[in-house]
């Protein structure tokens, strides 16, 4: 073993006759191969792919302002509304070299009322009205009639069942117009995404709440390189971006930056995670195959090896299948990417037009990652039996190995107090920080249940072997087995606890949220009605509402969010997205309750006041008369002084300004809904008249959760998360039970030849069974359990938590009936040999 050649013919000589030890780890590496390979996809879509532009098709430069806020040493936050161009930003861009026109493009959402088939509840369909010089930009050309001169003159598009001559009503904020279509356009490739229509420039002028400011520009390059424009544009206009090719569509389309930043966040977080899980899995799989072959470390101890040469031994074993393993892995992994692609759009949180990147960073970054952890797993579980003494080390191949020393419960124990300790976190700090602290005090407690896991199971099996002694000799032999092998047990029950205990949390933390966001939001409304149009409402549509016959009060609200400044322990500055609502103080006492508890919203004047939740105020260290700064969500400069702090953050936002505010600072100017008020016993008229209007009415109590789109993405993002992580733990609790099951063949073949039927073999097999999932179902019950506990008493007060029982039954249920059909599979496969084949087959 002194050289090189060696070690290499040792290491060989291993892998050749302990296949099945080493069969586990290499599924392992496999699987964690294909996931990272497939994550890192993802998060190198969100840095290189995107949405290729539709409108924007015919146009050689796309300029447009950048759509996010800028976080030194963090991911940029995007910016949910439509970032201003400046005023004379066509101008100065047109007076540039090789540049031959500059087109605007301003976009103002319509609905197209009794739009037929189409149409939604209030028998509209959302359209989309540009200037009419904009359809240079996608090359549309008049296939019939002229252009839009007066402001009731409209052109569509091919295809829309409208002729030249239809009389059509298109409202804006809820306020219907009546215009003649005068014309009908064609591309040579027509936009999928959504209908456009296109008015005189005069037009949008007066629809536009910003008075037709330009939201992109359309550079038309003559005898240069577009790319050299976009470069000559970027420099002389830092503050602008410049897009050619497909990155044309960030521009176009708003939601391809926000999916950009979800990627690469969710990415990120998702390999991080499977990393961990990974070393968790592969090390205890490397511990049970290790441990399977202690009698040969033993020997190679007993005859002078060094523990640096057992370590180099296991270490390089370890790194030959596992580069194997990886190598094959990376193929399935791009596949995997397009399932995660997939759920991703299923759950609305990427379009579903996102192009995925697909280049070789992944699997490169796949192929270090995994194998750093494969050699880190490796030194571990190495560490034990390289450091004995070789006495001890053949003893303990007889044997097995002791239990675990007093400083390894200390650990645990101190891990454990830990975690339950982070589990009070959310009586303190509320909101999406909570959940953040469920999962790293679950986590905690995961990584104490490893330490301490062999020791629990030990005391747990010899707790339920006093019952199992006495019920049968079936019975009896588990326990007896289950006793003397707590290590071997511990390395398949604690999988099972991890994701249980993961699960859990990660279902229950959002549901715990949801709920008393939901909660919030159906107490706070106490208007009788919600109000709303397909495209928004407008203030000048809340006042005709507000003059109805019947109404008491109306108000409109806007919503919106900003990205605020806030500095960590360490002085670093953090900046995070926030729910902004905007409402008309004047008119919200008998519509809204927020439950202000300091403060007034009547004090809510103009963009330099606010007021907010209860929880970030705690979170951001502000009270009554502290400053809220950061950027609004067109990006424009917040500073505000705080003139309310108020209770129902999760149901209405955290961040509350005066709606006329708020909706300057949009990319729509309208309002998302109304709150309406009635006279007692007017509130049939008052629908009914609403609705005649187009409205789209409902009741007050039916009010969503502000940010409820978002939570429920994050949500879905959880969700996935969870299946990846539980189907990579499914396959490692099926392989170590498999595995482990397999090296007790000459065990199971002594038992049959001193006397015991198969068919007792078989149910000693399956009492072990039921011990293992027992034993990690309430593992992983009781390390959820502090979290939940803690979130809930946080977020609502109530010390049972809201769980979704069917989910929580799935994942107990599913991750227990796993050590059920792994050991049924094992030792079906382990009994088909003869007993007395399998002991002459060993040495």
């Amino acid at each position: 073993m002194s050289g090189t050649l060696g070690l290499s013919r040792l290491v060989g000589a291993d892998l050749r006759h302990h296949r099945g030890s080493f069969v586990g780890v290499a599924v392992a590496v496999f699987v964690a191969s294909a996931l990272v390979t497939g994550l890192g996809v993802l998060v190198e879509s969100g840095i290189r792919g995107g949405l290729a532009p539709e409108r924007y098709a015919a146009v050689d430069v796309v300029v447009g302002a950048p759509q996010q806020v800028d976080v030194p040493e963090d991911l940029p936050v995007p910016l949910r509304e439509r970032v201003p161009l400046p005023a004379d930003a066509a101008r100065d861009i047109a007076a540039l070299p090789g540049v031959d026109r500059v087109v605007a493009d301003v976009t103002i959402p319509l609905s197209l009322q009794d739009a037929g088939a189409d149409a939604d509840a209030g028998g509209s369909v959302l359209v989309e009205a540009h200037p009419w010089p904009s359809t240079a930009l996608t090359g549309f050309e008049l296939r019939e009639g002229g252009e839009p001169a007066a402001a009731d003159e409209v052109v569509v598009t091919a295809g829309s069942g409208l002729a030249v001559g239809d009389a059509v009503v298109l409202a804006h904020g809820g306020v219907p117009s009546e215009y003649r279509v005068v014309g009908e356009v064609a591309a040579p490739v027509m936009p999928e995404r959504g209908a456009h229509v296109f008015l005189s420039e005069r037009r949008i002028d007066q629809l536009d709440p910003h008075e037709g400011a330009a939201q992109a520009l359309g550079v038309f390059v003559s005898g240069v390189d577009p790319e050299q424009t976009a470069g000559a544009i970027r420099e002389a206009f830092p503050d602008l971006i410049a897009r050619t090719g497909d990155a044309r569509g960030d521009v176009e389309f708003l939601d391809s930056g926000a999916a950009r930043s979800t990627l690469v966040a969710i990415g990120s977080a998702f390999v991080g995670t499977c990393i961990l899980v990974a070393m968790f899995i592969v090390a205890g799989t490397l511990s049970l195959s290790v441990q399977s072959r202690r009698r040969d470390y033993a020997l190679l101890r007993a005859v002078g090896a060094s523990p640096s040469q057992v370590h180099a031994l296991v270490a390089r074993e370890v790194l030959w299948v596992s580069a194997v393993a990886v190598l094959l892995g990376i193929a399935p992994g791009y596949l995997l990417s397009t399932v995660l692609q997939a759920a991703f759009v299923s759950g609305g949180v990427i379009p579903g037009d996102f192009a995925l990147a697909t280049g070789p960073l992944p699997a490169v970054g796949a192929v270090l990652l995994v194998l750093a952890s494969a050699w880190g797993a490796a030194r571990i579980a190495a560490a034990r039996v390289a450091k004995l003494d070789p006495v001890e080390a053949l003893r303990e191949s007889a044997t097995g190995a002791p239990a675990i020393g007093l400083p390894r419960i200390i650990t645990g124990i101190v891990l454990a107090a830990a975690g339950i300790s982070v589990s009070t976190v959310p009586l303190v700090v509320r909101g999406q920080v909570a959940a953040g602290a469920a999962a790293g005090a679950a986590m905690l407690l995961i990584v104490a249940l490893a330490v301490l896991g062999p020791w629990l199971v030990s005391l747990s099996v010899r707790l339920v072997g006093t019952v199992l002694r006495r019920s049968s000799s079936a019975g009896f032999l588990a326990s007896a087995n289950a006793a003397a092998h707590s290590r071997r047990l511990a390395s398949a029950i604690l999988p099972i606890a991890l994701g249980i205990g993961l699960g859990l949390v990660q279902i229950g933390a959002p549901s715990i949220i949801a709920a008393e966001a939901a909660t919030q939001a159906s107490a706070g409304v106490i208007a009788d009605l919600r109000v709303a149009a397909p495209s928004g409402l407008s203030p000048e549509a809340v006042d005709v509402i507000r003059e109805m016959a019947g109404v008491a009060e109306a108000s409109g609200v806007a919503l919106s969010a900003a990205v605020v400044d806030s500095f960590d322990f360490e002085g670093k500055l953090e900046r995070a997205e926030h729910v902004l609502q905007g409402v008309d103080p004047e008119n919200i006492a008998h519509s809204l309750d927020l439950r202000v508890r300091e403060g007034s919203l009547a004090d809510l004047d103009g963009i330099a006041t606010v007021a907010v939740s209860t929880d970030a105020a705690q979170t951001l260290g502000l009270g009554i008369g502290g400053t809220v700064v950061g950027h609004l969500g067109d990006g424009s400069p917040l500073k505000a002084t705080v003139v309310a702090v108020y209770e129902r953050g999760l149901g209405f936002g955290d961040l509350t300004m005066a709606a006329e505010e708020v909706r300057a600072h949009t990319t729509t100017g309208l309002d998302a809904f109304a709150l309406v008020a009635v006279d007692e016993g007017a509130t049939g008229e008052v629908r009914a008249a609403l609705e005649a209007r187009g409205l789209l009415v409902t009741d007050g109590s039916g009010q969503e959760a502000a940010g409820a789109g978002a939570h429920a993405q994050n949500g879905w993002v959880n969700l996935v998360a969870l299946l990846v992580i539980l189907g990579y733990i499914a396959i490692a609790v099926v392989n170590t039970l498999v595995m482990a099951t397999g090296e007790r063949s000459r065990e199971l073949a002594l038992l049959q030849l001193i006397g015991s039927s198969r068919g007792q073999v078989r149910s000693m097999m399956r009492i072990e069974a039921v011990l293992v999932a027992v034993i990690a179902m309430v593992f992983g019950v009781v390390v959820a359990i502090p979290p939940l506990i803690g979130v809930s008493m946080g977020i609502s007060g109530q010390p049972i938590p809201a769980l979704p029982v069917l989910g929580s039954f799935l994942i107990v249920g599913a991750m227990g009936a796993l050590a059920l059909v792994a050991m049924w599979v094992g030792t079906t496969a382990t009994m088909r040999t003869r007993p007395i084949d399998e002991i002459g087959s060993r040495q």
